[in-house]
């Protein structure tokens, strides 16, 4: 089995290597458009324009990048984040992400298959996008809800879109709600969706705004790890299987990646190897994403339509709007 994928993981190899390349250039590290997001626009190139010059034998490689290196990568996301960084945030930062994550997945799911007719996959990963923490938070609950690949792609486009949006935003709305420092890096931290355009959004702001939205942001992105659990149980008790009993499957890649943060925060791994290990995560997940790109064809997306875009625009106004309400009030209440 090892061999046989060995081929076909050259293709996402190489789509990496380019995506990597590039984001380091000036002009993307000023837009803030990370690997992640260029590996799935350069794999959705390849896939569509050569997909006749891809061999079938290359397929297992192609599928072990897109669920087997995801995996990985998700589990050593771990390294980036640690226990005392939520301590750091506060619990009005805690309760702010809590307050999001829930009402955004929650409504996003409601609004996606109820009013709009989206099918149950891309709603969750359309609204998960938004909730958790864009791109990785897609990619990490594909395998948990069993999306396609042009479900998940359709699902990062709009992170990207939407996110990219908020980078601009935000330092306007600063202007306008005229809030303390740390309050408007909570609310720019607990409602935009990638980790990136928390950063550039926060560095338009201020170094005291920057701060308190990286550490709201990651606390937010620790969460990710429960939702997936609570995600597989709900999906086994309301969706079983054949036999008609709700099979209970535990995303244990999801508790790998706590463990990770675990071990980050015991600081038991030498500082200087923790940077090279996140080096190696984000290549990870770029080939994953590489993988995901390439196997996106135009036509799938045509035929998911128009409305997990209404739904990604209703959320996005959900985070920037009654975000500023959740903050006010949970601030008001705990500050």
């Amino acid at each position: 089995m090892r061999y046989i994928v060995l081929p076909g993981l050259a293709l996402p190899l190489l789509i990496a290597l380019a995506a990597t390349s590039l984001a380091n250039t000036a002009w993307m590290q000023h837009w803030q458009l990370s690997s992640l997001t260029l590996a799935i626009l350069l794999g959705m190139a390849a896939g569509n324009l050569g997909q006749k010059f891809i061999p079938v034998s290359w397929k297992p490689g192609i599928h072990f990048a897109q669920n087997r290196l995801l995996r990985l990568g998700i589990i050593f996301y771990g390294f980036r984040l640690s226990f005392q960084q939520v301590a750091d945030v506060g619990l009005t930062g805690l309760l702010t992400d809590l307050a999001v994550i829930t009402s955004t997945f929650v409504g996003g799911y409601l609004i996606g298959t109820r009013w709009l007719k989206i099918d149950r996959e891309t709603a969750m990963l359309t609204a998960v996008g938004a909730s958790i923490c864009g791109a990785a938070a897609v990619l990490a609950t594909e395998p948990v809800v069993r999306g396609k690949p042009h479900q998940t792609a359709m699902a990062v486009a709009t992170v990207v879109l939407f996110g990219t949006l908020g980078m601009f935003l935000y330092p306007l709305l600063q202007g306008m709600l005229h809030w303390p420092d740390r309050l408007m890096g909570i609310y720019t931290g607990a409602t935009i969706h990638e980790v990136a355009q928390v950063v550039a959004a926060g560095n338009a702001m201020n170094g005291a705004v920057v701060g308190a939205a990286v550490i709201t942001k990651l606390t937010r992105v620790m969460m990710l790890a429960p939702f997936l659990i609570v995600l597989s149980l709900f999906l086994q008790r309301h969706h079983p299987g054949q036999e008609g009993r709700p099979a209970i499957t535990i995303p244990w890649f999801a508790l790998l990646f706590v463990v990770m943060v675990g071990v980050n925060s015991l600081a038991v791994v030498p500082a200087g190897i923790v940077p090279t290990i996140n080096t190696f995560d984000s290549f990870v997940l770029t080939m994953a994403m590489a993988a995901l790109g390439v196997e996106s064809h135009i036509g799938k997306l045509r035929g998911v339509g128009p409305r997990p875009l209404l739904l990604a625009l209703l959320l996005f106004a959900w985070l920037v709007i009654g975000g500023v309400g959740l903050t006010r009030t949970i601030n008001a209440l705990v500050g």
